[in-house]
């Protein structure tokens, strides 16, 4: 690895993956990535999340071609159904009287790639949450305190939603909370962006 370090640019909106993101001490750009996150007709959620994450450090990298293009997208799975961001207070009780008592699937998938080199890659991690069988009340109290609108399947484990969990298995603990930054941070490093 050569002391010259690339640019890295994150293709997201998302605070909770700027925030993580930031962790690494490395300085990155934010673009908002213009993708359609509309599911395709029988699209299983782990193929949707690759799909977006790949979709969205396309459109980004697009305008920075120059640079190591991050992009990621998170989808909910519960039993094979894509559960996206709910976007309201109703959707957001319906999602989580579904999952209650239920095994979820967080599929966050990543793409890295750089257009001047070449450099692509892709992985998932798949993170699988054991929700409690909660209550309407605990439901409404959580949704009431946290407002998780913006989160897919309207549950923010870094905050009051991880007394909604019963037991969470992944391999990258930073999975669940939007970019998988064990993997982030090995193909950004594979794509050139020098991190220690």
């Amino acid at each position: 690895m050569t002391d010259v370090s690339r640019s890295l640019v994150l293709g997201s909106t998302s605070r909770y993956r700027r925030e993580l993101l930031s962790r690494l001490n490395v300085p990155f750009e934010v673009a908002a990535p213009d993708v359609d996150e509309t599911p395709s007709a029988g699209e299983a959620p782990s193929a949707l999340a690759q799909r977006l994450a790949l979709a969205k450090a396309q459109a980004v990298a697009a305008k920075f071609p120059k640079a190591v293009v991050i992009g990621s997208d998170q989808v909910a799975d519960l039993n094979g159904q894509p559960l996206g961001k709910p976007g309201s207070h109703e959707r957001a009780v319906a999602q989580l009287r579904q999952m209650r008592g239920q095994t979820v699937i967080f599929q966050t998938a990543l793409a890295v790639l750089c257009l001047e080199t070449g450099f692509v890659q892709q992985d998932i991690a798949a993170v699988r949450v054991v929700f409690r069988d909660l209550s309407d009340q605990e439901i409404e109290n959580y949704l009431r305190t946290e407002q998780p609108y913006d989160c897919a399947g309207s549950a923010k484990s870094e905050g009051l939603g991880i007394a909604l969990i019963e037991r969470i298995d992944n391999d990258d603990p930073t999975a669940l909370i939007g970019l998988p930054l064990i993997r982030t941070a090995r193909m950004i490093r594979a794509a050139g962006v020098k991190l220690l």
